[in-house]
Parts: C-alpha cells; sequence; structure tokens
C-alpha cells in the first residue's frame, strides 16, 4: 500500500546566533487507514514533527508528501488550503471559540472552506456531534462542557472538513484516565474509517492503542 502521507529528510532548524534544530533529518511514511503515535521525552521535537507533518510549519529541508505529490515548493495560500481540506488538528487545549456555541465551533473549518451551503453546514455539524455522542451541547458554549466534552467538541471540528488526516498534539493531556482512553478510543475509530490519524502522546498506555509508534528522541527517529 502507497503512503498517504510521507516524510522525507525532514528538518526543522531555528535560526539565530546559535541555530537550534527541532526536526533532524526524519524519514517516515504513514499509510490509509492508520493510527500512528509519536512519542518520546518532553522536548524531544515531537510536536515539531507532527507540525511539520501537518504543512503548519515550513521545513528548513526536507519535503512533505501527501499523496505522493511534494509539498516543498507550495505557497501560502496553497498550504493553507491544502490544510482546510484535508488536514484536521486536536491540540491539547481545545482552542474552541468561548463565545461561539459548540454547533458554530465545528462549522467554523466549513465556512472557512466555503464548500457548502448554510443548510448543509448545519446537518453536518450536527450528525458529527451526534455520532460523539454530543447532540444535546450543541447549543452550549464551551464553558458549560466538562472537559471531556470540549475536546469532542474540538475533534468534532478537526473533522468538519471531512479530512483524510487526523493530526493531533497531546489530545489528552488536560483530561483524566478515563476522558483520555475515551479520546483515543475515537481515535482509534476514525482509522477504521479509512483516516490516517497521527497523535503525539506521552502517555505509554494510551500509545498502546494505536497500531504503530515512532519515538522521537533529539528531533530523530530513534
Amino acid at each position: 500500500m502507497s503512503a498517504a502521507l510521507e516524510a522525507r529528510g525532514l528538518t526543522r532548524v531555528l535560526p539565530g546566533p546559535q541555530p537550534t534544530t527541532l526536526v533532524a533529518d526524519v524519514d517516515a511514511s504513514f499509510e490509509p487507514a492508520s493510527f500512528t503515535v509519536i512519542t518520546g521525552p518532553s522536548g524531544s521535537g515531537k510536536s515539531s514533527l507532527l507540525y511539520l507533518l501537518g504543512l503548519l510549519d515550513p521545513p528548513t529541508a526536507g519535503d512533505v508528501l501527501v499523496n505522493g505529490e511534494s509539498t516543498r515548493m507550495l505557497g501560502g495560500e496553497a498550504r493553507a488550503l491544502k490544510r482546510l481540506s484535508g488536514f484536521g488538528f486536536v491540540f491539547q487545549f481545545h482552542f474552541l471559540l468561548p463565545e461561539l456555541s459548540v454547533l458554530d465551533n465545528v462549522m467554523l473549518p466549513m465556512r472557512q472552506l466555503g464548500r457548502l451551503g448554510a443548510d448543509a453546514m448545519r446537518t453536518r455539524a450536527c450528525d458529527l456531534l451526534g455520532s460523539l455522542g454530543m447532540e444535546g451541547e450543541a447549543r452550549k458554549i464551551p464553558g458549560e462542557l466538562s472537559g471531556g466534552q470540549r475536546q469532542r467538541a474540538a475533534i468534532g471540528r478537526a473533522l468538519a472538513n471531512d479530512p483524510q488526516f487526523v493530526l493531533a498534539d497531546e489530545p489528552t493531556g488536560a483530561l483524566d484516565s478515563k476522558n483520555g482512553a475515551a479520546v483515543f478510543s475515537i481515535f482509534r475509530g476514525l482509522a477504521d474509517e479509512g483516516r490516517t490519524v497521527i497523535v503525539v502522546t506521552h502517555d505509554e498506555t494510551l500509545a498502546r492503542a494505536a497500531s504503530r509508534a515512532i519515538h522521537i528522541v533529539d528531533g530523530r527517529v530513534a
């Protein structure tokens, strides 16, 4: 099976009087319908690698291939469109807009992409929340939700544009063990549906729920 997402010689160095290497010459490939965790000690470059794979940060050297196509020469607008249409992101802190309802938060990426009408966006957002057990919370604002509910809402937002790739950075870091396990179960289900799921985690117990692990030390695959 050919890789859906591939890193080739991926490197990111922060410039300065003493340049800092965050990721160093990483080669990795991720197949469709796969669930991979990236593990490693604090400061090892896990999140930096995830941001490169998700086209959030540009590499200093190397390339990210999406379905076999290089992204190295993409301009800012083209990278942003590829992210918006093909990638969904979940972070440790949900980053839901506090003044908007859960439903409107989930609809935000759809509004940005602009491919659906208002009724279709609302229907899709409601369906996503229902699939996550959040149909009863759609009208609430994030401050009225529990931590686990807020992270489910954030996953719904990440899925808004039906992304091929779901990338998460320590998504259970602010949750208790029960809610953390529930979130990982959702990611497992997303991979079973055919998505390519990549999750950064420091929790070795939860990492066992994935089908594959990449261990990063000092910016390199160990």
